[in-house]
């Protein structure tokens, strides 16, 4: 374990912060008390909290994987509504999944769960394994969501890190520099971890560093562990864990909206990469220094192998996917012949069936446009 350590930080800084950890390991029965009695106090009446329902904590870490708790609530309860148990998800439809994901971002996730609720059903006559090692193979399963399922689900003394973890992990022994491996946060962690209930005390660390020790502006005068926080004894909290540098790429479509009796045409984007297996409306980016019109004209006659005759200016549409900030500029369209169409891959749909396939976010945003369009009609 030692060697791992080297190669993400140095020896000296590896020694450094194991000794001040052992600092906090010989006051872990007051620490651990003083964090529980504040959690059972002031933690948070999410939904995935009043179950044991392995099932239910597993969805839950999966949609909260890079999304806020305030935007997964609706998504998991309307989830469990959908696929109330793990038999009925793995037959369900690929693309009634991905509906049901829609806005929700990171898509592969859903895909994952789809496949994993298969391999489970089939292999597992439905129960999810209570065990690491074949919990980790299962698609979608990295270390973090299957110590929090055992952990969550099972009450297992596994450690469970994440951002939250890591930023209070890095107060308490006053860590600089960017944050190493999560093997480094796990090992500092392990011997925190009570073998009553140890759950509640992961849930009570990552409960912490939501609502108390945030990424800015922590509260520490509400904290109940300042006093065996060494960045708070010094007032370094606000500079540990430093900022991370985000790069984001500004992208630029056009959109064609093309109807032809009351439906319109939709198409399917590729099973691979971005947005994978998602539908869109025709269209595609726009080059540097092309205008909108003329990237329309290109990208249509390209796609559909027709040209377009005459256009209107309908909506602009922002929205972010990952690292990509992407304007959509759609326009209602008239096109010179019929498109030559996929089979499989191309739809006329009326807005009412638009509403059952899955779109990526920008794209949801042009169809409720449609609909209040035609509302106002």
């Amino acid at each position: 374990m030692f060697r791992f350590f080297c190669q993400s930080v140095s020896k000296h800084v590896i020694e450094d912060n194991l000794e001040k950890m052992s600092r906090l390991k010989e006051k872990k029965v007051e620490f651990r008390k003083k964090l529980l009695r504040w959690y059972r106090t002031h933690r948070r009446n999410l939904p995935w909290r009043q179950t044991e329902d392995s099932y239910k904590i597993w969805i839950s870490e999966i949609m909260l994987q890079q999304t806020t708790v305030a935007a997964v609530i609706p998504y998991y309860e309307r989830w469990m509504r959908l696929f109330p148990d793990i038999e009925t998800l793995s037959q369900a439809s690929l693309q009634k999944i991905l509906k049901a994901w829609e806005g929700l971002g990171y898509y592969q996730r859903a895909k994952n769960l789809h496949k994993a609720a298969q391999i489970v059903c089939k292999e597992y006559q439905g129960h999810i394994p209570s065990d690491y090692g074949r919990l980790i193979r299962l698609p979608g399963l990295g270390p973090y969501t299957t110590s929090a399922l055992l952990s969550f689900a099972h009450n297992l003394p596994y450690s469970v890190v994440e951002a939250n973890v890591r930023r209070v992990l890095m107060r308490l022994i006053r860590f600089k520099g960017q944050p190493p491996e999560d093997d480094f946060f796990s090992s500092l962690l392990k011997p925190l971890i009570p073998l009553k209930n140890p759950g509640q005390f992961n849930q009570a660390m990552m409960e912490l560093g939501a609502l108390v020790c945030k990424p800015r502006h922590p509260l520490c005068l509400l904290c109940p562990v300042t006093e065996f926080c060494q960045a708070y004894e010094t007032g370094e909290q606000e500079i540990i864990p430093p900022p991370k540098k985000r790069s984001t790429q500004k992208i630029e479509a056009v959109i064609a909206i093309v109807r032809r009796d009351r439906r319109y045409l939709i198409q399917k984007r590729p099973s691979r990469g971005l947005l994978a297996d998602l539908w869109e409306f025709p269209g595609g980016k726009r080059k540097p220094s092309e205008s909108c019109l003329h990237a329309l004209r290109r990208e249509i006659y390209e796609e559909l192998g027709v040209k377009v005759i005459e256009s209107k200016f309908l909506t602009k549409v922002r929205h972010a996917y990952t690292q990509y900030q992407v304007t959509l500029y759609a326009y209602e369209c008239r096109l010179e012949a019929v498109p030559r169409l996929e089979k499989g891959r191309h739809r006329w749909l009326t807005l009412r069936g638009l509403r059952r396939f899955p779109f990526p976010s920008g794209s949801a945003k042009i169809v409720r446009f449609l609909e209040a369009m035609e509302k106002s009609f």
